[in-house]
């Protein structure tokens, strides 16, 4: 008898437990009934136009989206699987592999990237001041940490006006607004514009080879010295900045000068305005493609996830007449919005 009193102490015992870690695991999937969406300041107002729309034509809760930057984005929706971790995470550059790592180390082992269109970045001034036409060079040196002198040898920059840059632009202080290092629009900057132009002096160029930190510093570092201003990661801020400061330029995307055009205007790069033909074509030299991330594992556990990426990935919101277009994004090709859209109605584990 007491060898039976005592099993059923312990069956009773592991019962509860069962329903205990049992109950709490569903506490814990049924914690949040909305998306959580984090990361890019240059995707956020795309994402929430389709959030918004989500919302109201659903049953669904409207998703939840922080402007983070993508690089922040990124390291908080690497931190793990569950309901305290974000399910989306908005990026205006391509996961890098060490983030890809980070995720995996985390446990976070499936992810579906997801290709929403294309952006350029714009380098942007008020509108009551002259539109200038810079090359990816100007911007290099105006720009640098560190600038080669007559030599080629690698000084602090000491240029302070546009006209000690080039004597072709105006005598007007530089004074430059832009992103943080959690920015993907900083990130994509660095790469399209400060890489590309030191490369234009081939003794920085060689580095790239034989001395590769050197080079790192050389192309990627910006001014620390009050010329570049690190605005944070709201973009309308800078416009509102460009708008009361003539003299100064501002990066970001190509959607924010789009949606501010009677406040800010875009200046020519190699003699190309930013604009919806010139990204589309390539012909605008400093573009790029948007991304958002899926967790696949939260997919079945936070309501309505599934439904909100085929919302995003619709024609009706990033094809070519979709109206995310409205709003400054420059659409995929047919042929590779197809492939998008089958990679997101399939969640296919797109990132390795």
């Amino acid at each position: 008898m007491e060898d039976l009193s005592v099993k059923s102490l312990f069956l009773s015992t592991f019962t509860a437990a069962v329903v205990f870690v049992s109950t709490s695991f569903s506490l814990q999937a049924a914690s949040r009934d909305y998306i959580s969406i984090v990361g890019s300041s240059t995707v956020y107002p795309f994402a929430t136009v389709v959030a918004e729309r989500f919302g109201r034509a659903s049953s669904y809760a409207v998703p939840k989206i922080e402007s983070t930057g993508s690089g922040g984005g990124l390291k908080l929706f690497c931190a793990g699987v569950g309901t305290d971790t974000p399910d989306i995470t908005n990026a205006s550059r391509r996961i890098k592999s060490s983030e890809v790592s980070l995720c995996q180390k985390n446990g976070v082992k499936e992810i579906v990237e997801v290709k929403i269109g294309y952006d350029g970045i714009a380098f942007a001034n008020s509108k009551k001041a002259k539109q200038l036409d810079l090359s990816i060079k100007d911007i290099y040196l105006a720009l640098a940490k560190v600038v080669p002198d007559e030599k080629g040898q690698l000084i602090e920059n000491p240029y302070q006006s546009w006209n000690e840059v080039n004597t072709a632009l105006p005598n007007m202080r530089i004074e430059v607004l832009g992103p943080p290092p959690t920015s993907g629009t900083r990130d994509a900057f660095v790469e399209l514009v400060m890489e590309k132009g030191c490369s234009e002096f081939p003794a920085i160029a060689a580095l790239e080879s034989t001395n590769p930190d050197k080079f790192k510093a050389a192309c990627q570092g910006l001014r620390e010295d009050g010329v570049f201003i690190e605005a944070g990661e709201n973009d309308n801020l800078i416009v509102q900045k460009l708008d009361v400061n003539p003299d100064a330029f501002g990066i970001f995307g190509y959607s924010f000068l789009d949606q501010n055009s009677d406040k800010v205007q875009g200046s020519k790069i190699g003699g190309v305005l930013p604009s919806f033909d010139t990204i589309g074509d390539g012909s605008y030299p400093v573009s790029r493609s948007l991304y958002f991330y899926v967790k696949k594992a939260h997919i079945g556990v936070v309501p309505g996830l599934k439904a909100y990426v085929a919302e995003f990935t619709s024609e009706d919101a990033i094809g070519e007449e979709g109206y995310l277009t409205d709003r400054g994004l420059i659409p995929l090709a047919p042929n590779e919005w197809q492939t998008v859209r089958a990679d997101a109605e399939s969640m296919k584990n797109n990132v390795n």
